[in-house]
């Protein structure tokens, strides 16, 4: 039986849909208490309403934002306590051939994906080190491991997650706060929906057919699903994980072999 702190806190970013969805009903379901964020408030309320009694703060948050982070972070904490599991999953997708990537789907794409985990992180990680306790698990991407062509900008920020993730293992390692990375290969959420649209509009392929390519690139054949990651992500949250850190763990049916 997976293993938390008593009235350990979660916190989960990009919660109102896919990854972030599951990951928070998961810990609600092992008893611990989850606040969430994103940009969505509906789709955040309809989340929110799958935690039952665990349910925690909700709050509306541009995690690219630091005033927004921090104030966001600061309502979270008064509502619900301490935050004892920050689970970093807010983030998009865009893609461009490099010639065609311009300064601001760049930006875009550093500020969604790399910039928001640094400032939620920074938000929340001094107060976890004083209290000699804390899980960090970042939501990267099989992206952040290797290369894929057409999406320079998502690969360098998920290559930032993994480089971040992997620093801040070794400077918190004595503070009693582990950090990690979750690598999804193509999973079954919004961002590949969108992944499937892009396709069908640019190659004039069926929506049934443009799904297949992507799971084609899994050794298994299939799409991974939101409840495989929060299973993973669940575990490095857990106490049974304190001696897993600086760890990028691939889920992604062997498209990517670690070690």
């Amino acid at each position: 039986m997976t293993r938390f702190w008593p009235n350990a806190h979660a916190f989960v970013t990009g919660a109102g849909s896919g990854i972030g969805a599951a990951t928070a009903i998961a810990l609600a379901k092992s008893g611990v208490r989850v606040s969430i964020a994103g940009r969505r408030i509906d789709a955040l309320k309809a989340t929110a309403a799958m935690l039952g009694e665990q349910a925690g703060a909700v709050v509306a948050i541009d995690v690219t934002v630091e005033a927004a982070v921090r104030k966001g972070v600061a309502q979270i904490e008064a509502a619900a306590g301490p935050i004892d599991i920050l689970v970093n999953n807010a983030g998009k997708a865009g893609s461009a051939p490099f010639d065609k990537t311009d300064a601001a789907l760049w930006a875009d794409m550093i500020a969604s994906n790399l910039t928001s985990v640094f400032l939620v992180t920074q938000a929340v990680l001094s107060g976890m080190a004083k209290r000699g306790r804390g899980r960090v698990i970042n939501v990267a991407s099989t992206a952040g491991l290797t290369g894929y062509a057409y999406v320079p900008a998502y690969v360098a920020a998920k290559h930032g997650v993994v480089g971040l993730t992997r620093s801040l293992a070794l400077e918190y390692a004595r503070r009693g706060v582990t950090i990690n990375a979750v690598c999804p290969g193509y999973t079954d959420t919004p961002l590949v929906a969108d992944a499937t649209a892009n396709i069908v509009a640019k190659t004039g392929r069926s929506e049934d057919e443009a799904r297949a390519a992507l799971a084609k690139v899994n050794p298994m054949q299939r799409l991974v699903t939101p409840e495989e990651v929060a299973d993973a992500i669940l575990w490095l949250a857990s106490e049974g994980a304190a001696s897993i850190n600086g760890q990028a763990v691939a889920v992604a049916g062997g498209e990517v072999l670690t070690g």
